[in-house]
């Protein structure tokens, strides 16, 4: 698992008003840092057959954050040198909606992220992940049990191996 950032300050702000604000803009902004982290970790890269982003769900307003971040990756991934999915094709899609786990204890976050990851669906051919290395972009890492589970979930689909790459993760307490 990787991480683009520490998710404080600004970053954090923006995050916010692209997730719960529906400030669309900075899908852009964060797709294209997406791709610049893809683009300056080539070893991280290598054998990566899907890259997908941890789907909200379709009826989540204001916005489907993680899907409007991967729809910005694929453009601004202009010479298609990674394997994003194009702008509303996604692979991996969230069937129904599920308890939120932002600020829960972390049994309850475990419980959100078992009932998150039972709701996804692979929607390419099944062929298409049996043996294939997915590469699992999430926004914000905390606990990891969402990011845990989801993996879970992908390797009993039939991927080899599920990596991580986190836009932001919290800072370490302790």
């Amino acid at each position: 698992m990787d991480a683009v950032a520490v998710y404080s300050g600004a970053l954090r702000d923006k995050i916010h008003k692209l997730k719960y604000g529906g400030k669309r803009g900075w899908a852009m902004i964060f797709g294209r840092l997406l791709v610049g982290w893809m683009e300056s970790h080539p070893e991280q890269m290598r054998g990566v057959d899907h890259v997908v982003g941890n789907p909200t769900h379709t009826g989540r307003r204001p916005i489907q954050h993680i899907e409007a971040i991967m729809d910005a990756a694929y453009t601004e991934d202009v010479m298609h040198a990674f394997p994003l999915s194009a702008p509303g094709t996604h692979r991996l899609v969230k069937t129904a909606e599920t308890s939120r786990s932002a600020n829960k204890s972390l049994d309850d976050k475990r419980t959100a992220a078992a009932a998150h990851a039972a709701s996804l669906m692979w929607t390419g051919d099944t062929g298409d992940i049996k043996g294939a290395t997915v590469l699992l972009v999430y926004d914000v890492f905390t606990s990891g049990s969402q990011l845990q589970h989801v993996a879970l979930r992908l390797r009993a689909s039939g991927a080899f191996d599920v990596r991580g790459l986190i836009l932001a993760r919290v800072p370490w307490s302790g």
